[in-house]
């Protein structure tokens, strides 16, 4: 016994030394995922649809042939992608294109069909008819709503802009649409609280289904104007939510002049000026040296675009002037003279060129900056080496070097004596706005960024420990948001304040309070979920007596409200494209035996092969422990030890 105890440790010992290796394969199955998206935007409960689509997706979820056959997933969408766990149809956008579209990016490695419960009515995002036909995977609309075709004049579109100049006439255009078979008459009014403003007279008939109408009118007075815009329904018109339309103009005394200054022809001169004048109070000439030193006076702030030592005469004049500049250096700047010319900064010479890729400083308090995703924006081409600030001054961007950060600014501004500036150091500043835009399909964001930019330039306020960045009004469909940012008396970011916001409804006089939230460098608070009207707000610090105040305004617009039926035909369209079949609430069985009988989805057997080495068998070690501890037990029962 001893010996055969022995034999058996000594062989464990041998076989975990050498460590063989053997094939462990494990074999499972594998169901097709079907993934249920319910539309959980206000228009399926305008559209009585409500009831309908939480029993419909109950009726699919709790399937037990369902459930047997496939694992089932479960969403809810309207302007975001979101699992469900309950449905409220309260959301005022709905983005079906986004949904669709990440939903196959989640998916896209497995066998999978869609079950999409909505009424095709996109409110937000990029169209969603032709995404199917990218995404290769079988989509099966359910249609909410009633697809009959009733008679309807709805206001499709209208274009105003958000400034006008103070007794200047501004541009109203006004898109009117009917949906029938006969002709009707009807009028169009624009008014002002009790007074008609503009109104005309509009005949409609199936073959004449459209209208364009185009007005202007005066702004008389400095503020916040709102306005109706509203068509005389039919009688029997079913829907009248979609005939009136409310918008609001600010009329303001003057226009910002900015003057961008350059000798040399670049995409970066073309790009200031569309960014700049993205904001219609704003606007931006290109100018050589000379023109710009005869209108010196015609302008609020100045851009030196690459100077070199012919801006000698302008830079002169600028700082007897006490002008705020905006100078940006690449590889024609002549660095040089610039650093001869003026007093901000100077740079190392090296006659050598990097590129910059750059990163936000969260930490900077002039005004309120959203991190645009900087750090993956392309880079800027300037001159290689040090530049050295001689005065003080906030860095806005950090200069990042073969993904290395720095210390150094790429971008920083300047205030002495309530004189500012800004130095960019840097060309090609174009393709941020480029980048921008494949990032969200929209200039906005980084007009925004450069629009903030240019209004701290061209002002003279002084600096506060607690800077507000809002909107005078908001259209009904728009996000509404406040941000603010709360400063030490070192000017540094306070991340630990308690700011909160009180506001009141001019109209009922009620009251409501709110936190703001940090986020990155700033404290936000979404106000999504008020109703319309006028509100006076004020924003406050808790711990020390410093806050703000203001007015917004919240138009009365419901985007989800406007439609009266189903998008039957985009919903036929990506079914057909993606190789699905559309279905309604009352088909719900033939969704089913579709599924249940589709050969594209059946269970898969899988195997999986792992090489396992003997290490990893346990057994053995317990083998070992367990021969080594009776041999020891036995002779020493035997008094052998």
């Amino acid at each position: 016994m001893l010996a055969v105890l022995r034999f058996v440790t000594v062989l464990t010992l041998l076989l975990l030394l050498i460590n063989p290796k053997f094939e462990n394969v494990t074999y499972f199955n594998e169901k097709p995922t079907l993934v249920i998206a319910v539309d959980n935007s206000e228009s399926i409960s305008f559209l009585n649809q409500a009831v309908a689509a939480q029993q419909s997706f109950n009726a699919l979820k709790n399937n037990t042939e369902l459930n047997n056959r496939f694992n089932i997933e479960t969403f809810k969408f309207d302007a975001e992608l979101n699992k469900l766990d309950s449905l409220n149809f309260s959301s005022g956008q709905s983005n079906i294109s986004k949904a669709i579209g990440n939903l196959h990016d989640i998916y896209r490695e497995s066998n999978t069909a869609f079950v999409v419960l909505t009424d095709g009515n996109q409110t937000y995002g990029t169209d969603y008819q032709y995404i199917s036909a990218i995404k290769k995977q079988p989509i099966y609309p359910i249609v909410l709503g009633d697809t009959i075709q009733y008679n309807d004049l709805k206001i499709q579109q209208l274009n105003v802009n958000r400034y006008a100049f103070l007794k200047n006439r501004f541009p109203v255009e006004i898109i009117a649409v009917y949906e029938g078979k006969e002709t009707v008459n009807s009028q169009i009014k624009i008014t002002s609280g009790n007074t008609t403003i503009f109104s005309e007279n509009l005949q409609f008939s199936p073959e004449n289904s459209s209208k364009v109408i185009n007005t202007t009118m005066l702004a008389e007075s400095v503020g916040l104007k709102t306005y109706k815009v509203e068509v005389l329904p039919m009688v029997d018109e079913k829907n009248i939510t979609n005939n009136v339309n409310n918008f609001a103009v600010e009329v303001v005394d003057e226009k910002s002049n900015v003057a961008i200054v350059s000798e040399i022809v670049h995409p970066d001169l073309g790009m200031l000026k569309k960014s700049i004048e993205t904001n219609e109070q704003r606007s931006a000439t290109i100018l050589n040296i000379q023109d710009a030193i005869s209108k010196v006076n015609d302008f609020q702030l100045f851009i030196l675009y690459q100077p070199n030592n012919n801006f000698k005469s302008i830079l002169e004049i600028l700082n007897r002037l006490d002008q705020n500049l905006f100078i940006i250096g690449g590889k024609q700047t002549d660095w040089r003279a610039l650093n001869d010319l003026q007093d901000y900064f100077t740079q190392t010479i090296t006659n050598q060129y990097e590129n910059y890729q750059t990163t936000l400083n969260t930490g900077y308090g002039n005004f309120i900056v959203d991190d645009l995703d900087f750090n993956a924006f392309p880079p800027l081409q300037s001159e290689f080496g040090e530049c050295v600030f001689k005065v003080p001054h906030d860095i806005l961007l950090y200069k990042v070097i073969n993904g290395f950060e720095t210390e150094e600014a790429l971008l920083a501004t300047i205030e002495i004596n309530n004189k500012r500036a800004a130095v960019l150091l840097g060309e090609d500043i174009w393709k941020w706005r480029a980048q921008s835009y494949l990032d969200n399909q929209s200039f906005v964001d980084f007009d925004n960024f450069m629009g903030k930019l240019i209004q701290y330039l061209s002002s003279n306020k002084q600096r506060t420990r607690l800077n507000i960045d809002f909107r005078t009004f908001y259209n009904g469909s728009d996000d509404v948001m406040i941000t603010a940012q709360f400063f030490n008396k070192n000017y540094e970011f306070e991340s630990n304040a308690q700011l909160n916001i009180s506001l009141k409804n001019q109209e009922t006089e009620e009251e409501i309070n709110y936190p703001l939230l940090l986020n990155g460098n700033k404290y936000e608070v979404d106000l999504n979920n008020l109703p319309s009207g006028d509100y006076s707000f004020t924003i406050s610090e808790t711990k020390e007596n410093i806050s703000k105040s203001g007015n917004i305004k919240i138009l009365d617009y419901n985007v989800e409200a406007q439609l009266l039926n189903p998008n039957l035909s985009k919903l036929q369209s990506i079914s057909k494209q993606s190789g699905g079949k559309t279905h309604f609430i009352d088909t719900l069985d033939d969704l089913v035996y579709d599924l249940l009988n589709d050969s594209r989805y059946k269970t898969v057997q899988k195997s999986s092969k792992n090489i396992v080495p003997l290490l990893d068998f346990k057994f053995l070690l317990g083998l070992l422990a367990l021969t080594l501890g009776l041999e020891w037990f036995i002779r020493k029962y035997n008094g052998l030890i």
